[in-house]
């Protein structure tokens, strides 16, 4: 793969866009994730950090192929890029995003697909569609409404602003602002706490959130139950129990374990 490249740092796997300086994405790139998602299931990953190379995470889409290709065939690659970026989001496993710089338009979408997300100090972001007069096609405006609320979502997609950091942290858009020399690790560090956990348990809250977000709380309910019977039985549950039954009846803290994902 030339645009996308794919590592492992124990059960942590790194997806990283690798077209600087920009990052643009086409239908090539999208196709190398394609397939480094499928090697994702392949190596049992148990949790993914999204980042990038060079000074910006990605700038969107590569525009240059539009003009002289008939509406059908845009249609069909934005479709192309929408099951793609969806196959990332709806991995049973966290999606920790590290971004830098610009994160703008498709590059931005991508961002969303991610469980949580890390940005630099100097990260800013932003929808460019209108000066296209395009939608976001790949999802955002709906995607930053469900964290920032309509009302901002509408905004930033009519005005094609850049939206600062901090100002995305403050409307729910970014979990952690940490310096700009100290993102990736700090990053890592944090996906590597997490795919040290119960991996079982973080695909349950993570099929619970997207039940609700689609069907409200009701949905969610209606899907608790189906979840609770498989993660009851693992042995990761069974370890976690009885190390809370002991530690209570010791009359101790409760030891944090790690877990083996099963």
């Amino acid at each position: 793969m030339e645009s996308i490249r794919l590592s492992f740092d124990g059960a942590v796997a790194v997806l990283t866009l690798s077209a600087p300086r920009s990052n643009r994405f086409g239908v090539e790139m999208v196709d190398e994730m394609d397939r480094a998602i499928d090697e994702l299931g392949e190596r049992e990953a148990r949790a993914i950090v999204l980042c990038a190379d060079g000074p910006d995470f990605c700038h969107g889409g590569d525009v240059i192929p539009w003009a002289s290709m008939k509406p059908r065939e845009i249609n069909a690659i934005f479709h192309r890029y929408m099951t793609v970026f969806n196959r990332l989001e709806r991995l049973p496993i966290p999606v920790i995003a590290a971004v830098q710089g610009l994160c703008n338009g498709g590059g931005w979408e991508l961002a969303l697909r991610a469980d949580i997300l890390f940005a630099s100090e100097n990260a800013r972001f932003s929808h460019s569609e209108q000066t296209v007069a395009f939608l976001t096609v790949v999802g955002g405006v709906y995607r930053v409404a469900e964290r920032a609320g309509r009302l901002l979502a509408y905004q930033w997609a009519l005005t094609s602003e850049e939206v600062p950091v901090s100002v995305a942290a403050k409307h729910g858009l970014v979990n952690r602002i940490v310096p700009d020399n100290s993102l990736r690790e700090e990053t890592m560090r944090f996906a590597k706490r997490i795919a040290s956990g119960a991996t079982l348990a973080h695909a349950g809250h993570k099929a619970l959130l997207r039940a609700w977000s689609v069907g409200g709380i009701a949905a969610a309910d209606d899907v608790m139950f189906d979840l609770t019977t498989h993660i009851l039985s693992s042995n990761d549950t069974r370890r976690g129990v009885k190390n809370a039954v002991d530690a209570l009846i010791a009359g101790k803290p409760r030891p944090i374990l790690e877990y083996d994902g099963k």
